[in-house]
């Protein structure tokens, strides 16, 4: 049986969203982002890519390319419910589908023709299904494997179809600029045309173990897939791995009571996040850029794993103590990761008294999370969690 694997991917999913939501930005070039002299872009609609604009762009810069920019701050949670949309459409049509992002999925369709036709047509009644969901577009790549498959989305955009054959696919990869496969970054594209790499297919120049001596493991898999080898499956709800915010500032912070009070702001949101997923997260990391851009990371593994602000929030500002004093920041942010699902049973030899505690943190969390729910999410804060240690 012949394999085929989808990639969707929403077309300039974020700005898409905005100028479907006010028809006042239909047609016009947006992008999402803040104002802030810093802030960076995390979307451009096509009509602001004609003028060179790209997501992860310095808004200031993107403005000069484009003077006539519409930049909109974005709505994560409405990005969120169209998202859950589209893959409410792609389970009605493949059991495996795999959420890669808020914009893109994976979908093994293989062994479903009998059902549902052709790939071809496949893809064309689940772009058909999204734009009825949601009123947006997708592209869509098709191929053997997943890595040709996102590849292959790309090809046509936006609104597009493309599918690699699997006789098609060596051929396909002697014109394949090697820099298109995924995980290829800057860093390995001066190293690989030392080699006289350009194209895909010319992985294959050398055997697996030259590639494995520079390149450790890594260089394995690179020989594979410009083979067009990629044993990676379809993973069935792709789990989610971390959960983390993070604030760039227009100024320069040094202040540590503002610095608290945006962790306290980022701990409440991703812990109600991992809370819809039914999660709790047991490592707790930091994340601090300065103003020549150096970064670092602080992480901290708890004795339990939890889903609860507080806690979150109180590693936090240990893991910024331990740094004091730190002088001026250009970003904070905060995450969690190391996940258990919460409806796993408790070991035998968990402390009754943490379990009784955790219990009441957990009701007091889903409580709260009910009244944002019902009146919105500015209605309540804890006041306890911000008061000096």
């Amino acid at each position: 049986m012949q394999k085929y694997i989808m990639h969707i991917d929403m077309d300039a999913f974020f700005a898409s969203v905005e100028q479907l939501d006010n028809p006042e930005l239909r047609g016009k070039p947006v992008g999402v982002g803040s104002l802030h002299e810093r802030s960076v872009l995390s979307a451009a609609s096509y009509e602001a890519r004609k003028f060179g604009v790209r997501s992860a762009m310095p808004v200031r810069q993107a403005l000069k390319l484009c003077p006539q920019l519409q930049v909109v701050s974005g709505n994560r949670d409405r990005y969120k419910e169209i998202s859950r949309k589209v893959m409410k459409v792609l389970s009605n049509f493949s059991p495996v589908v795999e959420q890669a992002s808020i914009d893109e999925a994976y979908i093994d369709i293989t062994g479903t023709e009998k059902l549902f036709g052709t790939p071809l047509q496949i893809a064309k009644a689940i772009k058909d299904g999204i734009l009825q969901s949601t009123g947006l577009t997708a592209s869509v790549g098709i191929a053997p494997v997943k890595f040709l498959a996102k590849i292959a989305s790309d090809l046509n955009k936006p609104d597009g179809i493309s599918i690699i054959e699997a006789d098609q696919v060596q051929n396909f990869l002697k014109t394949l600029p090697v820099e298109k496969i995924p995980g290829v970054g800057k860093k390995a594209l001066p190293r690989l045309r030392s080699f006289g790499i350009t194209y895909a297919a010319d992985l294959r120049r050398y055997p697996p173990d030259f590639w494995k001596e520079r390149f450790g493991e890594r260089g394995v898999v690179l020989y594979e897939k410009g083979a067009g080898i990629d044993p990676t499956p379809v993973s069935k709800g792709g789990a989610m791995k971390s959960s983390s915010a993070e604030n760039t500032f227009g100024e320069d912070v040094s202040d540590i009571h503002t610095l608290k009070t945006l962790l306290l702001k980022q701990s409440e949101r991703i812990a109600s996040d991992i809370r819809r997923h039914g999660l709790k997260g047991r490592t707790v990391t930091l994340k601090i850029k300065f103003p020549d851009f150096r970064q670092i990371t602080r992480s901290k593994t708890l004795d339990s794993r939890t889903s609860h602000a507080g806690i979150i929030y109180k590693t936090g500002c240990e893991l910024l103590d331990a740094e004091l004093p730190i002088g001026a920041i250009r970003l904070i942010g905060i995450g969690i990761s190391n996940f258990e699902e919460r409806s796993r049973q408790l070991s035998l030899l968990d402390d009754p008294g943490e379990n009784r505690n955790s219990k009441k943190l957990d009701q007091l969390d889903k409580a709260v999370d009910q009244v944002r729910l019902k009146f919105g999410k500015g209605i309540l804060t804890r006041g306890r969690l911000l008061e000096d240690d």
